[in-house]
């Protein structure tokens, strides 16, 4: 596949990126309402994947490197910074073959690895910067991101940082985490801003921001692509997730993951076409939906690095693919889920 540009910054990408949030390791929440299925609000939740071994981490990042994958996203708050510390270390000496997203607005401790809430003020968006320079090993980020996805305050402090960031030549670009269109006009008028970061898959859908996208010449980067893995095929209604991973608490008996799972299986034929794997299938949806399309997914091991940079030599799911796909669906009979805010964007919170 052809390199995919960054809207209006010029800077040209791997058709696909690494998700950080994964390799971050443990941290703690309580922004419960963030994620509505953490329904235990009498002590802090787990915002991590499960255990991590930092060096798979770091090995599964240069094999991607090796294999054409010149993105990788993170945030300070993956992990409180570990996730930027275990990238930045991954990419000693190879700084320059890499696109490094991350992230602001967030408010860490970073010793006791929890998760105070957000910080959008100009002299916490300075030390955010100057913080995850420190851990990622550079002297500039590519992209920096606003990490509070329904923002309604001010845009005009924020941009001003940022702006003055870019001149100091701390950071090239900026643009938000975000997925409500209504917001997105008062923050991407500025001249730095080039890129909305925001879900789209199979099963959680937003060609409101694809739009958006495309109307603004925006980049456009694609978190959850894989649904926090219920499009890969690993997950059947019997699955349980540990105390220690964010998903704890789903059910995959019934509800929108459940239906979410229940249309994988259904369209699971056309999506493993040409030798393709699930995952890539999903991947490879994702590519034909807009040119502009760059999907993150996320990764804990070399493994799933690898299958998932297999998914650009393979390319693009046909016209005829997503027609058959759609079809599918359509005689799956109504979801209401696919359609419900709340449910829509419960995942892309995290």
């Amino acid at each position: 596949m052809k390199d995919r540009r960054l809207g209006r910054s010029g800077i040209d990408v791997s058709p696909m990126g690494l998700g950080g949030l994964p390799i971050g390791g443990q941290f703690w929440r309580t922004d419960y309402d963030s994620v509505p299925w953490q329904t235990d609000r009498s002590k802090p939740f787990s915002g991590g994947w499960g255990p991590v071994d930092d060096q798979e981490s770091i090995r599964a990042i240069r094999a991607g490197v090796d294999l054409g994958i010149r993105l990788i996203d993170t945030s300070s708050s993956y992990g409180c910074g570990h996730s930027e510390r275990v990238i930045g270390e991954a990419l000693a000496g190879r700084r320059h073959d890499v696109v490094i997203v991350t992230k602001f607005g967030n408010s860490i401790d970073e010793e006791n690895k929890v998760y105070l809430g957000h910080d959008v003020r100009p002299e916490g968006i300075e030390q955010s910067c100057n913080a995850s320079l420190r851990r990622l090993r550079t002297d500039y980020i590519d992209v920096f991101l606003l990490h509070w996805s329904g923002y309604e305050g001010d845009k005009a402090p924020i941009a001003e940082v940022l702006e003055s960031l870019i001149q100091a030549g701390k950071i090239r670009t900026y643009g938000w985490s975000n997925h409500v269109t209504v917001l997105m006009d008062g923050f991407s008028v500025y001249q730095g801003f080039s890129t909305v970061e925001f879900p789209h898959s199979i099963s959680q859908r937003t060609p409101d921001m694809l739009s958006y996208c495309e109307e603004r010449d925006l980049g456009a980067l694609i978190r959850s692509p894989l649904a926090m893995g219920l499009l890969t095929g690993k997950f059947d209604a019997d699955t349980v997730f540990s105390q220690d991973d964010i998903r704890h608490g789903w059910s995959l008996k019934q509800g929108r993951m459940a239906d979410a799972l229940q249309a994988v299986g259904a369209i699971r034929d056309t999506l493993t076409t040409n030798g393709r794997t699930l995952a890539q299938g999903a991947l490879a949806w994702i590519w034909a939906q807009s040119k502009r399309t760059i999907p993150i997914p996320g990764f804990k091991s070399t493994a799933q690095v690898q299958e998932n940079a297999r998914a650009m030599d393979l390319g693009s799911l046909s016209e005829a693919q997503i027609a058959e796909i759609e079809q599918i669906l359509k005689q799956e009979g109504p979801n209401e889920h696919r359609s419900c805010h709340r449910c829509r964007t419960s995942l892309s919170r995290t």
